[in-house]
């Protein structure tokens, strides 16, 4: 064995650990989650033989169903039940993310600053409130679509096209919100955007083919062309809804919520794929002549726009942002990761904590008191460095004279 590889043994140990235990402790039950309602009923329907079921019964995400079907059939194999498949189906989601973890393990353990940084970048990832929140309600989906679009990203900075498209082409067929890392992606590359686009492409497509062929794909085309009736507090349209009746009629008394107003509705998904192309298109030129490392910053800032201007917004939404952030954190600078730290700290604190103390007005102020700053000044940092080096020396002054550890002097 390699150097090298011994040097893994240990941090693959202890994520393989973190999956095990994630799997236990926050996986406990199947019933009252969105995956009891929306992902269960295809996977049973699989599990019985009945194909058709299976593509006609599959949600949104169905491309993520058909990823994780060999692990839903395992259930069989001891006649499992429900919290079988449950945890099964999350098995390679989890796994995933562990992966990722090793591997920001290694690239941050490469740089100077301290032996505990390796293992809280590996403790960012996968001890984090937000991917247990994702876990229990039934989303393990979004843990596997953040990590195959920063493997995409990690992918076309090492100049690896093919294997850049295959990843996002997968992510993108795992759930349709990762198409908001396309852009990142051929940002990142710095040659061979023809081949990734194509290898996303057939990855995405011999995925989503059985679907397209059953018409099982119904669910997503509406997804994307409305909102439907949700509206949550954490997301810059929350103040242009009402409070009114038909809130109280159709979800029972919710006291301070609001209602989203037609246009919200209709444009706020379509919008949350068309703000981060735009994003891309604007720092394209920017980005040209830089590291590639701020791929994964722009990146970063693609699924902040993304929770931002989604009505759907929830914790385990702000998941990818954070796993960006880390591995952002990591490959530049030398110590513990700790702006992905503070947005997870934010995140978890204004939406799932703060919900049920206050009102919803009061949510969505302190979502956006940090998120809109949060997107400004990764913007700024991205296309105008030098401003921002200018605005951030201040803080960054503090930091280091009041928490000189923490700043990594």
């Amino acid at each position: 064995m390699s150097a090298r590889a011994r040097d893994l043994v240990l941090p693959i140990l202890a994520a393989t650990a973190g999956v095990v235990l994630l799997v236990l402790l926050a996986l406990t039950t199947a019933e009252w989650t969105d995956f009891e309602n929306e992902a269960q009923p295809a996977f049973q329907a699989l599990r019985g033989g009945d194909l058709h079921g299976f593509l006609g019964n599959s949600p949104a995400y169905a491309g993520s169903l058909a990823l994780r079907a060999p692990f839903a059939l395992m259930a069989n194999l001891w006649d499992g039940g429900t919290l079988a498949l449950f945890r099964l189906v999350a098995i390679p989601c989890v796994a995933v993310v562990a992966a990722l973890s090793v591997v920001l393990w290694s690239r941050s353990r490469g740089r100077a600053g301290g032996r505990l940084t390796p293992w809280i970048v590996l403790a960012a990832c996968l001890a984090n409130p937000l991917l247990i929140d994702a876990l229990q309600m039934g989303h393990a989906e979004d843990l596997l679509g953040a990590a195959l679009c920063l493997g995409a990203v990690l992918s076309a900075g090492a100049g690896r096209p093919a294997l850049a498209g295959v990843l996002l082409g997968l992510a993108v067929a795992n759930k349709p919100w990762a198409v908001v890392a396309v852009g990142p992606v051929l940002v990142t590359l710095r040659a061979g955007h023809v081949r990734a686009l194509a290898s996303a492409a057939v990855a995405a497509a011999v995925v989503l083919a059985p679907f397209v062929l059953g018409g099982g794909l119904a669910t997503t085309t509406a997804v994307a062309h409305s909102s439907g009736g949700i509206f949550k507090p954490w997301q810059i349209w929350w103040f242009t809804g009402e409070h009114g009746y038909a809130l109280a009629q159709t979800l029972g008394p919710r006291p301070g919520w609001r209602i989203a107003p037609d246009w919200v509705a209709r444009w706020s998904h379509p919008i949350v794929v068309l703000a981060p192309a735009l994003l891309c298109l604007a720092a394209l030129r920017p980005l040209r002549r830089r590291r590639w490392e701020d791929g994964l910053l722009l990146l970063a800032l693609c699924f902040l726009l993304r929770g931002l201007l989604d009505v759907w917004n929830t914790s385990y939404y702000a998941l990818p942002l954070v796993l960006a952030l880390v591995a952002w954190e990591a490959h530049v600078r030398s110590g513990p990761p700790l702006l992905a730290i503070g947005v997870t700290a934010m995140a978890w604190l204004t939406m799932a904590r703060l919900p049920g103390s206050v009102s919803p007005d009061v949510q969505a102020l302190a979502y956006l008191a940090w998120a809109v700053p949060l997107a400004i000044a990764l913007g700024l940092r991205l296309v105008a460095p030098e401003r921002f080096a200018r605005v951030a020396a201040p803080a960054g002054a503090v930091v280091r004279r009041r928490l000189p550890t923490l700043a990594g002097a």
